[in-house]
């Protein structure tokens, strides 16, 4: 599957600081039983996001005037922790969200946030608390992330650098899920076949 590439992207980031929400916030279990992909980025944390009547709810950040149609969240330590459901993701990544920042990230969480195109960008606790106290004023709720020069740019002039996997940040820069990524070395894969075909013919 090809991935929207991701190497310069700036707009708005919504804190959701929180510790330890979990996919079935995330993604509510009635999302689950569509046979298809459609629509899940309605369900994004539903119960948060509407009021029982159907209304959006005026106070939960998304909704907000200052932080509608964010590209980036800043979420409290061990965000997707839970169910290992990747609707989660895939709501995520249909409402536009291209990167998460945050101290830590649920282990499946951030391995089907990676296979999505969604970046996860881990900083010290310090550093995360930091970046959701600049976001959660209106005035600097917007910010620019550079993947190649691995670096958060904050509207109050801060920068903050960040690390990441090579083979992540490759596949990112690039667009390639996982079998993009395998493709990346067809002829590697194929020399070594032939190879060990030519040290055991008895395998053909």
């Amino acid at each position: 599957m090809s991935l929207q590439p991701f190497t310069q992207v700036s707009g708005k980031a919504a804190p959701i600081l929180a510790a330890n929400v979990d996919t079935d916030v995330i993604m509510p279990k009635q999302f689950l039983k569509g046979i298809d992909r459609a629509g899940l980025d309605r369900g994004v944390f539903f119960d948060l996001r509407f009021l029982p009547d159907g209304r959006p709810d005026p106070r939960f950040v998304l909704n907000q005037p200052a932080w509608q149609d964010a590209r980036f969240l800043v979420v409290g330590p061990n965000f997707g922790c839970g169910s290992s459901r990747e609707h989660a993701v895939w709501g995520l990544q249909q409402m536009g969200i291209r990167a998460l920042i945050g101290s830590s990230f649920a282990g499946i969480f951030y391995d089907n946030c990676q296979r999505n195109g969604i970046l996860l960008i881990t900083l010290e606790a310090a550093v995360a608390q930091q970046v959701g106290q600049v976001v959660s004023q209106p005035q600097f709720a917007t910010l620019a992330i550079d993947l190649e020069a691995q670096q958060i740019c904050l509207s109050n002039g801060q920068i903050i650098d960040f690390q990441i996997d090579a083979l992540r940040k490759t596949s990112l820069l690039l667009g390639l899920d996982a079998i993009g990524s395998t493709l990346q070395r067809r002829e590697q894969i194929l020399a070594f076949e032939r190879s060990h075909l030519a040290d055991n013919p008895w395998l053909q």
